[in-house]
């Protein structure tokens, strides 16, 4: 049986087709720009195009899709919320992409997709017997999903594992979701960067700012860093907390950064609720950028 996903990107669209009889071989992949300045509509269309592109190449089109969005569908009305390509908002995308393509649909969050392919493909396969695994997304925005036992856990309202608009920072920053200092800006790439204007009077980017930390020659970088790591294992602490996974896997830009799983680590012992211990498996990625698609098609 061939499994299709399609996962929604801001710039890009990519479809993958997985072979559910030979260990979720790889059939199919392709991308193609999501142009989404030209609106809704068009983003439709460059999904349908996708569709039959990959339908040619495969020899057969798909008998349901799964869908890896930014945002969410609000579980009572059925439309899109929290997506930041703007356009999709408040849109019924599961129904109107029903009626375009013809077969069901399921649409999951982004985050959620790359939490359920990490927890069946990827770093999850190491650690077969972890009922609770969550997806941490930490780049230009932070996010997170939660699988318990193989399945998307999308919660009441839809925001399940929406780690990423929990206030870190008391009368910090100002986040678009309408509250201050949110973990997004405090941890994600672009508030370290601004952090680290703000105190040194100079703009550089966050591969420039950990070079000049490892050099050991600039106070604003360790300054800068050192606010990643203590926030850090103070927001990975409430997920340990309340949820206590089996695994955390941790993707993005951000999540590269290989201190996050050493003095990262260990800055959760001093906010955890278990006297300074903790052995859950803290992961990066094993599908790279292909988490998204994967999921999807796993829906």
């Amino acid at each position: 049986m061939k499994l299709w996903g399609i996962d929604l990107g801001g710039t890009k669209i990519e479809c993958a087709v997985l072979d559910s009889d030979k260990e979720l071989e790889v059939i199919a992949r392709k991308r193609l720009p999501t142009e989404s300045a030209n609106g809704y509509e068009h983003i439709l269309s460059q999904i349908k195009k996708l569709i039959d592109l990959v339908a040619e190449e495969v020899g057969e089109r798909p008998s349901k899709l799964g869908f890896a969005t930014p945002g969410v569908l609000e579980p009572d009305t059925q439309l899109m919320k929290n997506s930041n390509t703007t356009c999709l908002n408040g849109k019924a995308m599961g129904k109107d992409l029903e009626a375009l393509l013809g077969i069901p649909c399921q649409l999951a969050n982004d985050a959620n997709c790359f939490a359920l392919a990490e927890a069946l493909m990827g770093a999850g396969k190491e650690y077969p017997n972890a009922e609770v695994v969550f997806g941490v997304i930490m780049g230009t925005g932070v996010g997170g999903g939660l699988v318990v036992n193989s399945k998307i856990i999308g919660g009441h309202h839809g925001i399940g594992g929406e780690w990423g608009h929990n206030i870190l920072e008391e009368n910090g920053d100002d986040c678009y979701c309408g509250k201050k200092g949110c973990v997004e800006q405090v941890i994600a790439g672009p508030a370290l960067e601004r952090h680290y204007e703000r105190i040194s009077g100079e703009k550089k980017s966050m591969k420039t700012i950990l070079e000049e930390y490892q050099s050991g020659n600039n106070d604003h970088a360790n300054a800068t860093i050192e606010r990643l790591l203590e926030y850090y294992g103070r927001a990975i602490s409430t997920l340990v907390n309340v949820l206590d996974p089996g695994l955390i896997v941790i993707g993005g830009g951000v999540g590269n950064i290989d201190m996050l799983y050493s003095e990262g680590y260990e800055r959760i012992k001093k906010y955890i609720f278990n006297k300074g211990v903790i052995t859950t498996p803290i992961l990066k990625p094993r599908l790279g950028d292909s988490a998204g698609v994967f999921g999807a098609a796993l829906l």
